[in-house]
């Protein structure tokens, strides 16, 4: 069985920024966007298969990276 891509979401979370792991329990707080990027890089990382979407403050989707072997047969 392939290993599940764990997704994190930076997004703005009042004055401060949030990292949110998606199907988990775990909402990290930072002061500020680089600090929150940073902390959900680490993150992703750690896993076999990772991801980061960095939300802007309108919501939509700014940036996207993938941590791991793709396990997808898709070229792109």
């Amino acid at each position: 069985m392939a290993t599940a891509r764990v997704t994190y979401h930076v997004s703005p979370f009042g004055s401060a920024w949030k990292v949110a792991a998606e199907g988990r329990e775990l909402d990290v707080v930072r002061d500020n966007k680089d600090d929150a990027l940073a902390e959900a890089k680490k993150l992703a990382k750690d896993e076999p298969l990772g991801q980061v979407i960095v939300h802007g403050e309108d919501g939509k989707i700014q940036d996207e990276f993938t941590y791991g072997d793709d396990p997808r047969d898709i070229p792109g």
